[in-house]
C-alpha cells in the first residue's frame, strides 16, 4: 500500500508540477507467427499491404500497419502459412524505486529517494555536529516527526516566527532532509540531523535577493555547514553572490534548486559558482520533465569555456516526493480489498466507503446498478469530476478511477466541485486486481504527510545526503563533499556528464567511501569552528570596481599584500601575470554578466585574495 495525496498549491518560487506519465501506446504493431522457411513470403505480403517489418526472429516477425486494427490486419494477412496474429504489446520498465509500503499516519514510510541515493546504507553520526540551514517558508512546530531539540531558527519582523509555517513548502523540505527515524511518518535522508530554520518568504510567498543574502549570513552565524535553498529566480545579484562566496570560503556548502520550468534558463542562487545546482529525477532514474538544464558554458565566442559549477551538478528524487506537511494540510488516501492493498492518489473529497464494487466503464452515464456500491471507472473521454458525479448520481458511495497508461493516476475534481463521495486515482498496473475485488475500502482524510514535485524536492535530498556523508567524514571541507558527490554519482541519461543530470544521481555510501581517508582537512564550515566563523583574513587584499565606458565593460582591480608577481584570475582562469598592484580588465562581451576575480601569488594558489564578484 503506497499512499498518495493531492498536491495543493504552494510557493511560486518552487512550483509543484504535475508529472506527465507515459503517452498512450501505439496499438498498430503486430506479431505474426510464421515458420522460418515461410517468413520471406509473409514479409512480402505484409509489405504489399503497407506493412513495415520491424523485426524478424525465430518463427515470428513484428510488423507495423499504420492505423490498422487487429481485425483489419487479420483480413489483410490471409495466408495459410500464418499461425497467429496478435497485438505486439507494450512493455515498460517497472519502477526502479518506490516508497516502502505503509500509511505514514500509522507507521514509518521510507520515501523512494532514500534507497535511490543510498541514504539507507549509511548512518548519521549525531556527534559530528553537522548542521543544515534551511532558507524557506518556515517549519510547522506541530509536526511531531522531528527531533525538535536539534532544531533552531531565526525569527524575522517581516515574515514572523520560524516555527510557524508559511505554507507547506518549508516543512516538506525539512522532512526530506531530517525527519526523524521513528515509528511514524517518513524518514529523512539524514534523520535527526541538526537544522537551523530561516523564514524568508512573506505571506505572498516570495522575498528579495537581499533577504537571501542576509539569511546566508544568519546561517553562517548559526554555525551551519550546509545551506539548503529550494528556491530561485532570474537575475544575478552581486550582494547575494558575495554572501555565498563567503560561506564557501569559510568551508561551507550551499545547495540550490535548478528550477522547474523545464528550459535552459539559469536560476539564481543556483547559478553562482559557489552554489551547487541540483536537478530532479524520478523513481525510474529518469530526468523530470520540469527540471531546468542551463548550459555549462560561460562567456561567448572564443572566450567561452566549460564550467560545471554554473549548471546542474547532480540530481536526486524530486518527482512525487513524500514528506512532512503542516498539521492536516495534506490529504491521504487508503485503498484496499479484503486481500490486497493498492497504491492510490486522493482527490479532494474526504470520507470513507466500504462496499461492493461495480464497473461503471468510462463513467459517462448514470447507471442505477451502481447504487450503494463503489464505482470502478476507466480514465478517458470526460473529466474526472463528471465521472465521479455520474457515479454519485447513480447512487454510488465511492469512486476509483483507473489510469489508462502505465503509472499512477493523479487527478483533481476541479472547481466548482459538485461531488461529495470519496474518490481516488489508481494505477494501470493494479487494474486487474482492483476489478477482481468483490469489495473495496476507500478512506480519504487529512494528513501531516503529502507529496510534492519539483527541483525544490530534489535539493533537500542532496542536502540531506551531503549532511549524512559529511557526518562520517568530518575532516572534509564543503568543496570536498561537493566533489565527492559528483565523482561518485550514478551516471544517468547520456553517458558521462550532461546538462540534465550533471554527473548523475547522488550516492551517499559511495561518496562516503570515496572520502574515507582522503580529505585534506581545514575549516569544514561547522562544529566549534562552524560556518558562522568569519573566513580567515586573506594574505592578499583585493578591491574590484566595475564600470562601463562608451558601452564597453571594464573592471579596475587593486590589491595589497603581495610580495612577488601575481596571477590575476577571472572566473578561475588566469588573465594576467604581473608585478604591479593594479590591473584594469577589459571584458570583450556584450550585455550583462557576473565575473569573479581573485589574485594569487604567481604559479601558486597557496597565497590568494578572497574572491570578489562584479556584475554588470
Amino acid at each position: 500500500m503506497i499512499i498518495k495525496t493531492i498536491k495543493p498549491s504552494y510557493l511560486a518560487l518552487a512550483v509543484s508540477l504535475s508529472v506527465s506519465h507515459f503517452a498512450n501506446a501505439a496499438t498498430d504493431r503486430f506479431i505474426i507467427q510464421v515458420d522460418n522457411e515461410n517468413q520471406q513470403a509473409v514479409r512480402a505480403l505484409a509489405k504489399q499491404h503497407g506493412g513495415n517489418v520491424e523485426l524478424a526472429s525465430n518463427d515470428f516477425i513484428a510488423v507495423t500497419f499504420a492505423g490498422k486494427s487487429l481485425p483489419q490486419v487479420k483480413g489483410l494477412m490471409n495466408n495459410p502459412h500464418i499461425k497467429l496474429i496478435e497485438v505486439d504489446a507494450i512493455r515498460k520498465p517497472l519502477s526502479t524505486f518506490s516508497d516502502s509500503p505503509g500509511n505514514p499516519n500509522q507507521q514509518q514510510v521510507t520515501p523512494y529517494a532514500v534507497p535511490q541515493a543510498q541514504a539507507d546504507q549509511l548512518n548519521l553520526q549525531a556527534s559530528s555536529g553537522i548542521k543544515v540551514c534551511i532558507i524557506d517558508s518556515g517549519l510547522d512546530a506541530s509536526n511531531s516527526d522531528f527531533e525538535w531539540d536539534n532544531i533552531t531558527g531565526d525569527d524575522d519582523p517581516g515574515t514572523g516566527s520560524w516555527d510557524t509555517h508559511g505554507g507547506p513548502h518549508g516543512t516538506h523540505v525539512a522532512g526530506t532532509i531530517g525527519a526523524a527515524n521513528n515509528d511514524i511518518g517518513v524518514v529523512g535522508m539524514a534523520p535527526g540531523v541538526a537544522m537551523h530554520i530561516i523564514k524568508v518568504f512573506n505571506e505572498s510567498g516570495w522575498g528579495y535577493s537581499s533577504d537571501l543574502a542576509h539569511a546566508a549570513n544568519l546561517c553562517a552565524q548559526a554555525g551551519a555547514n550546509i545551506i539548503n535553498m529550494s528556491l530561485g529566480g532570474a537575475f544575478a545579484s552581486s550582494t547575494e553572490e558575495n554572501a555565498f562566496n563567503s560561506f564557501q570560503a569559510a568551508g561551507g556548502l550551499a545547495i540550490a534548486a535548478a528550477g522547474n520550468d523545464g528550459n535552459t534558463d539559469r536560476s539564481y542562487p543556483a547559478g553562482y559558482s559557489s552554489v551547487m545546482m541540483v536537478g530532479a529525477n524520478d523513481a525510474n532514474n529518469q530526468i523530470a520533465d520540469f527540471s531546468q538544464h542551463p548550459s555549462c558554458e560561460s562567456g561567448r565566442g572564443k572566450r567561452a569555456k566549460f564550467d560545471e559549477t554554473i549548471c546542474v551538478e547532480v540530481t536526486a528524487g524530486g518527482v512525487d516526493t513524500l514528506s512532512t506537511y503542516p498539521a492536516g494540510m495534506a490529504s491521504l488516501s487508503v485503498l484496499s480489498s479484503d486481500t490486497n492493498s493498492f497504491a492510490s492518489s486522493a482527490m479532494e473529497n474526504t470520507g470513507n466507503a466500504n462496499a461492493e464494487t461495480y464497473d461503471l466503464g468510462l463513467g459517462e452515464q448514470v447507471d442505477t446498478n451502481a447504487a450503494g456500491k463503489i464505482c470502478i471507472i476507466d480514465r478517458g473521454n470526460i473529466s474526472f469530476h463528471d465521472k465521479v458525479l455520474n457515479c454519485e448520481l447513480s447512487g454510488g458511495v465511492g469512486a476509483v478511477i483507473i489510469n489508462n497508461v502505465s503509472g499512477m493516476l493523479y487527478g483533481t475534481l476541479s472547481e466548482p466541485n459538485q461531488t461529495t463521495i470519496p474518490a481516488v486515482g489508481a494505477s494501470f498496473e493494479d487494474s486487474a486486481a482492483i476489478r477482481a475485488s468483490a469489495t473495496l475500502d476507500i478512506s480519504v482524510g487529512s494528513s501531516d504527510y503529502g507529496f510534492m514535485s519539483g527541483t525544490s524536492m530534489a535539493t533537500p535530498a542532496v542536502s540531506g545526503v551531503a549532511a549524512l556523508v559529511w557526518s562520517n567524514n568530518t575532516l572534509c571541507s564543503g568543496e570536498e563533499i561537493r566533489e565527492a558527490l559528483k565523482q561518485t554519482a550514478l551516471d544517468s541519461g547520456a553517458a558521462g556528464h550532461d546538462v540534465f543530470f550533471g554527473h548523475g544521481i547522488v550516492q551517499a555510501k559511495a561518496a562516503s567511501d570515496y572520502l574515507s581517508g582522503n580529505c585534506t582537512g581545514g575549516d569544514n564550515g561547522g562544529g566549534d569552528n562552524g560556518g558562522g566563523d568569519n573566513p580567515p583574513p586573506a594574505d592578499i587584499e583585493l578591491n574590484a570596481t566595475g564600470y562601463k565606458s562608451k558601452g564597453e565593460k571594464y573592471v579596475d582591480l587593486t590589491w595589497t599584500g603581495s610580495s612577488s608577481e601575481v596571477d590575476v584570475y577571472r572566473d578561475a582562469t588566469v588573465i594576467a601575470t604581473l608585478s604591479n598592484s593594479s590591473y584594469t580588465d577589459f571584458i570583450d562581451s556584450k550585455g550583462g554578466g557576473t565575473y569573479v576575480y581573485q589574485v594569487c601569488e604567481a604559479n601558486s594558489t597557496a597565497v590568494c585574495s578572497a574572491s570578489i564578484s562584479v556584475s554588470f
